[in-house]
């Protein structure tokens, strides 16, 4: 996930058709999947963790769109129910990163001094730790689950907002009209909430789109080891996991599926935030 200063919020946004299209069809893809999570087991065809003995690895039929399971779950009703844990638990990590990254920017751009390098100091030190490996650490001590993971990862993508946010927060705080509002004597808190943050906030917004795919991998890669959500949960990644025994016997339809949701779904969110970038901050990203 790139650190680099994306640019003011105020700046100009370009227009350009093809690129605004890209941009539309990628927020389609993502709020559909974003729906199927909120309304998965209610337009599920199938319950996703029934097991039929007769349908083991049956390919697409009319009864099962993209055929069964190896215990014969249907794959379309799994891949729909599985949107919610496989997208929760990456939103939970942006949430908490974004939300303390942004907190922290903001205090360390504002109080400068030995704090600012204070701050600057230990996110180089948790930047230098895989956001992976940390989470797979966290897996190994206080056991599989998807709750140390997310702590681990929320702990790993702290430096990745911060970063960011802070840089464009020392030029936000240097400007004249933060310095007129301080000789009106206008509180801290008030500064934060009706000046900088509304101009940091599509900055914030762009980091925290491009950086939920990379969490969403990060989760998935979690399950595929077996270190997050446990059978039976549909979870895309495990589906991966699960279905990879099968892949030998040719019947790759399982991993094949859930393989395809996740690249869509990170490709999905990598536009829409590259076009959130062009269109609210006039970056040619």
């Amino acid at each position: 996930m790139s650190t680099t200063l994306l640019g003011r919020a105020t700046a100009a946004p370009r227009t350009g058709r093809p690129r605004d299209r890209v941009t539309l069809g990628a927020g389609c893809v993502v709020a559909l999947f974003v729906l199927l999570a909120a309304l998965g087991p209610l337009i599920a065809p199938y319950d996703p963790n029934a097991v039929d003995p007769l349908l083991v690895n049956a390919g697409p039929s009319g009864a099962h769109l993209l055929g069964t399971d190896d215990t014969g779950r249907d794959i379309l009703s799994r891949l729909i129910c599985g949107a919610r844990a496989s997208l929760a638990a990456p939103a939970v990590v942006i949430l908490v990163s974004t939300t303390l990254g942004t907190l922290l920017a903001l205090t360390a751009a504002w109080a400068g001094g030995w704090l600012d390098r204070f701050v600057s100091g230990a996110l180089d030190v948790v930047f230098g730790f895989p956001g992976l490996i940390m989470a797979v650490l966290a897996a190994a001590v206080f056991g599989a689950g998807l709750t140390a993971p997310i702590v681990a990862l929320s702990i790993a993508y702290l430096p990745l907002i911060t970063r960011v946010v802070r840089s464009a927060a020392l030029k936000e705080r240097h400007l004249p009209y933060v310095s007129a509002l301080q000789l009106l004597g206008a509180p801290t808190h008030r500064i934060w909430l009706r000046h900088l943050l509304p101009n940091l906030l599509p900055l914030v917004l762009v980091q925290a789109t491009i950086g939920f795919g990379y969490a969403l991998l990060d989760v998935a890669a979690i399950s595929f080891l077996g270190l997050g959500s446990q059978p039976p949960d549909p979870e895309w990644g495990l589906m991966v996991a699960n279905g990879a025994p099968s892949i030998l016997a040719g019947q790759p339809q399982q991993s094949l599926y859930a393989g395809l949701v996740i690249l869509v779904v990170v490709v999905a969110f990598n536009l829409l935030g590259a076009g959130l970038s062009r269109r609210l901050l006039g970056e040619d990203a």
